[in-house]
């Protein structure tokens, strides 16, 4: 791919809404490690203490105001607000109105796993416990998985192509091929790309019935968010003098079938050597020019371990790896977005507290961004500094 800039970005985040919020909260120790509200999301008293992280005090209406919310869903919520922020991060708004390019030319790639299954739930619990008459028929588009992605071309006024990507803990990254292929053709001058991942009682359940969840390093907390870069070819972003937070120079992704059909979950070292692999090679750089690994350890043993043993073999055992889901959460479809968030961080030049193996240089030029999928699957991004 050819390298593109990150000229904005917009995030929501366990540590706030802002990119300020966010990357400032990674650099503090004290902020990054405080406890964590009780849940928001929905009703968890009978969960004792469930291990779930949140957006803090998420108030959509502080952003977007208090009119046309009614019937959207958490995660379209929190895509727009990450979306209006990336845009007025990058120039191309001021004050609501556009002040670069045109809404013509700007589109959306996003990642989301699970869809709103808030929605999904809230429908299915009319429909049985009650009857299906009385579904809200304004809340049921929120079911369809690109739904929250249609939303924030609508709110945002963003006419270029709108993509939605689901492919689990990789989406968020994958997307980023989305984009570079949307660009190269011309289809669009600037792609809000990222993702989102929303919490609900369903999905918590979900990963609670996995038994992979858990607290003080004995399993994954689930958490929720997302995140928007702006993402331009570099040389028009320079053109139309927007600063460039980042470039993305490389991406790779690969898969590796389970060995039986039966098997529902499978993390593969193989396919995410192939992955990084592929994004060095993409990225024109050698395993020796990574500065640091971003990667997606979240606390779910048999993914970690297979995580860590491919960051070695690719990259080398000496290399520094971060975790930032050790502060985010496992957030999923959002996972990618975050992380990459995260690396803006130690590019930089600031020295965020979720290093887990290694030593960061002082600078930070070269980042290494890795996501393992929960079906064989696993992706690469390389990002560099501006």
């Amino acid at each position: 791919m050819k390298p593109r800039a990150i000229t904005g970005l917009g995030v929501a985040s366990a540590l706030g809404t802002g990119a300020y919020e966010t990357l400032g909260g990674l650099a503090d120790a004290a902020r990054a490690d405080a406890p964590r509200p009780a849940v928001a999301s929905f009703d968890a008293s009978a969960y004792g203490d469930p291990p779930i992280v949140e957006v803090p005090g998420f108030d959509p209406t502080k952003h977007l105001g208090d009119k046309g919310l009614r019937t959207l869903d958490r995660l379209t919520k929190l895509l727009v607000v990450a979306a209006r922020l990336s845009l007025h991060d990058a120039g191309l708004k001021k004050d609501g109105q556009w002040a670069a390019l045109a809404p013509e030319r700007v589109g959306v790639c996003c990642s989301n796993a699970y869809g709103s299954l808030e929605a999904i739930t809230e429908l299915d619990r009319v429909a049985v416990l009650e009857d299906a008459r009385y579904i809200n028929p304004a809340k049921f588009p929120n079911t369809v998985s690109n739904s929250a992605s249609g939303y924030v071309s609508i709110w945002e006024d963003l006419r270029a192509l709108n993509v939605s990507v689901s492919d689990g803990n990789c989406g968020a990254l994958d997307a980023i091929a989305c984009a570079d292929i949307f660009l190269e053709t011309g289809r669009a001058e600037a792609i809000l790309t990222g993702g989102g991942e929303s919490m609900s009682e369903a999905l918590f359940l979900a990963f609670d019935k996995l038994r992979v969840l858990g607290s003080n390093g004995a399993g994954a907390r689930l958490g929720e968010g997302a995140a928007f870069h702006v993402l331009e070819p570099l040389e028009r972003a320079r053109a139309r003098g927007a600063k460039v937070l980042a470039t993305v120079t490389g991406y790779g992704t690969a898969f590796i079938a389970p060995k039986d059909e039966v098997t529902l979950l499978f993390a593969s070292s193989e396919a995410l050597e192939r992955a990084i692999a592929a994004a060095l090679a993409d990225a024109g750089v050698t395993a020796k020019d990574v500065d640091l690994v971003v990667s997606g350890i979240s606390g779910i043993a048999r993914f970690d371990d297979e995580e860590r043993a491919a960051i070695a073999q690719a990259v080398g055992a000496e290399v520094a790896v971060a975790a930032p889901k050790q502060v985010f959460g496992e957030t999923l479809g959002a996972g990618g977005a975050l992380a990459m968030s995260a690396a803006l961080a130690w590019l930089d030049g600031a020295a965020p507290s979720c290093l887990v193996s290694g030593s960061a240089p002082s600078e930070v030029d070269t980042v290494l961004v890795t996501a393992v999928g929960y079906y064989g699957n696993a992706s690469a991004v390389v990002m560099r500094r501006a």
